[in-house]
């Protein structure tokens, strides 16, 4: 929960001791701050999300054979990309994922 700026944290997640409930405290003083804490947590959820579907194609992906495996192909690069795109992943990462993902389907 970090600003824009590294190093600077503006809230702390912490778990209550006797219920084990997570409780987000908030420590910035300025409303701005304060809504850009509540963004940062937004993102970081919608990201999380975002993340582990697109894992969970790769994982069904790679269990896939045959023809199955080539109609999915299209649909999980578009997922890979996007997550680039957003910036949850480098580019880089995507590439290599979306090229070793291309070189399975062909072997299949």
């Amino acid at each position: 929960m970090a600003d824009k700026h590294r190093g600077l944290t503006f809230a702390v997640l912490r778990r209550n001791h006797k219920t084990g409930a997570k409780i987000l405290e908030n420590m910035a003083n300025h409303s701005a701050t304060k809504k850009d804490v509540r963004q940062a947590a937004k993102r970081r959820e919608r990201n999380k999300f975002y993340g582990k579907t697109t894992r969970n194609a790769i994982r069904d992906f790679r269990a896939a054979s045959g023809k199955e495996a080539s109609d999915k192909l299209p649909a999980v690069a578009s997922m890979i990309d996007k997550l680039a795109k957003r910036g949850i992943i480098h580019k880089n990462k995507a590439a290599n994922l979306k090229s070793k993902l291309a070189r399975k389907a062909a072997a299949k």
